[in-house]
């Protein structure tokens, strides 16, 4: 630092209040720095889990590349020799803007290039954010050098660097993502970063050259314009980029604590997706529900109590309902915007016929496996219409110890199916499932599957203490797509469609996610 750079400003001089003096200014600074390093880690997180799911891989990438690049920057740091206060808001103001704009980016690029650059331009943004980070501990402990001896310095830096990091936790997962959404929280972190630059320029300008201020407040001005003109236009922006990543026009997009939820419609089809993949299309979805749904119901023994795990946006319920039978469905869904979106939407209202306004059926708000762990009651039928296994907390619902958690509920009689994502597509990941429930305790296991144009050929897994015998099966409820010969057929797959030594899924060993990433992932890079 130069000698004038060293001298802090008094006070008086500056007519400000007796609380803020360069201490005050400078562990804000250090805490806020803390802060949005964490929110970017977080944001860049999530936005690859979304896109390319196994979550676990793309933080496990992040934390290690960032940790790294972390370091590369405080060994940096001791070849700046002078002007560090300078230095730290130039470092300050690039954070802001690189950081802030890392969510945008991404969107951008998987967009318009899918798979083929995003992991670069990520692992790329992780090091610039990294290495920027990396320079702000070190700047900041020898800027407040002359305040403390070395060792209370270097405390008092971590230790708030450490509470802005755990802030950002805290914030990131009940207030950002819910509230704002990946994109506008980069934008306003960003904006936040730029911020710390702001302060310091103000509280330190007595001490900065005419033309060095000029120059830092131009650049933070304008990175501060572009932000604010990102977030004015942020839905727009989000409206397009998201459009291009979809067949139809959006008509629906939030995103909750627990998923990002977006509908489409386009002329007579409307497409529900979660986290970017497809649930359904309502020109075929009755092909799947249909199948999902009375095949194993024409097996049961008896109908009247019925579980559904998932199936939020109440398809499945409406199927169920078509059985006479049926006395009592309890429907168990995590995320209590589905069972808004299928009540308050007037289009998934009608795709559904109100099914989950029929005195019959029993709406719970709560986690599949919390639903089972807590619950003592019994079923005549689960019917599991969960999402695909793309990340470990979805592939949970496909392991070993759900599924025998899922027996315990299940009367002696009783019967189990679960969708089983496609057995054409996802090979490996279907005859994992299947391998998985066979592993699970159950007497008796079939796979069955059909055809639905918009997801392809899709699979199924029914399970029983029971003998399940398919040329027993019957239709006797109304449908557009099934009946007594297509559900005898369903059990039948093709020499092209089996896989054999196939290693079965465990909560320790999520084998099924590594199969269902690698081949969804290759039939992508084709579509594109």
């Amino acid at each position: 630092m130069s000698q004038s750079s060293t001298q802090m400003p008094n006070n008086q001089a500056l007519k400000l209040p007796s609380f803020v003096n360069e201490k005050t200014v400078l562990i804000l600074s250090i805490f806020i720095a803390g802060l949005c390093s964490i929110i970017y880690e977080l944001l860049i997180s999530t936005t690859s889990s979304y896109f390319l799911g196994d979550s676990v891989k793309q933080f496990s990438i992040t934390i290690g590349v960032y940790m790294a690049a972390m370091g590369v920057g405080s060994f940096l740091s001791r070849l700046i020799q002078k002007d560090l206060l300078l230095k730290f808001i130039g470092v300050e103001i690039l954070l802001g803007l690189i950081g802030g704009s890392s969510v945008p980016i991404l969107y951008l690029v998987y967009a318009y290039t899918g798979y083929a650059n995003f992991s670069f331009i990520m692992l790329l943004l992780i090091l610039i954010i990294g290495i920027l980070t990396g320079l702000e501990i070190p700047l900041l402990a020898r800027i407040m050098k002359h305040h403390y001896p070395l060792k209370v310095n270097l405390s008092n830096v971590l230790s708030l660097d450490y509470l802005g990091a755990l802030l950002a936790t805290l914030l990131f997962p009940f207030v950002l993502l819910p509230l704002f959404g990946t994109f506008k929280s980069s934008l306003i972190f960003g904006l936040i970063n730029i911020g710390v630059g702001y302060l310091n320029l103000w509280y330190f300008s007595n001490f900065l050259s005419i033309n060095k201020k000029r120059v830092s407040y131009l650049a933070a001005g304008t990175v501060t314009i572009f932000f604010v003109v990102m977030l004015l236009f942020s839905n727009v922006l989000l409206s397009h980029w998201s459009n291009a990543l979809f067949k139809d026009p959006i008509i629906l997009n939030k995103q909750t604590p627990y998923q990002n939820i977006i509908l489409t419609k386009g002329q007579d089809d409307l497409r529900l997706y979660l986290n970017g993949v497809i649930q359904f299309s309502s020109r075929d979805e009755y092909r799947y529900h249909e199948s999902l749904v009375h095949i194993p119901m024409a097996v049961a023994n008896n109908k009247k109590n019925v579980l559904i795990l998932g199936g939020g946006e109440g398809l499945t319920a409406r199927e169920v309902l078509k059985h006479e039978e049926v006395e009592r469905i309890v429907l168990v869904e995590l995320d209590p915007e589905m069972f808004a979106l299928a009540m308050d939407n007037p289009h998934v209202f009608k795709l559904n016929e109100g099914s989950l306004e029929h005195p019959k059926v029993e709406k719970i708000t709560q986690d599949a496996v919390v639903y089972l762990q807590e619950s003592s009651e019994q079923f005549d039928l689960i019917i599991s219409d969960l999402p695909d296994p793309t990340n470990e907390s979805l592939s949970r619902l496909y392991s070993r110890a759900f599924f025998r958690l899922a027996k315990r509920h299940l009367k002696a009689d009783g019967i189990f199916v679960t969708q089983s994502t496609s057995p054409y597509h996802a090979q490996k990941a279907f005859w994992c499932i299947y391998e998985t429930i066979k592993n699970s305790d159950f007497a008796y296991s079939i796979p069955y599957h059909a055809y639905v144009p918009s997801f392809g050929d899709w699979g199924f897994v029914m399970a029983s203490q029971q003998p399940i015998e398919a040329s027993d099966i019957h239709i006797n409820v109304p449908t557009q797509f099934l009946d007594d010969t297509i559900s005898e057929q369903a059990f039948t797959f093709e020499k092209d469609l089996l896989v054999e030594n196939i290693q079965y899924n465990t909560l320790d060993q999520p084998k099924l996610l590594h199969y269902y990433l690698e081949e969804w992932r290759k039939w992508a890079k084709v579509s594109r």
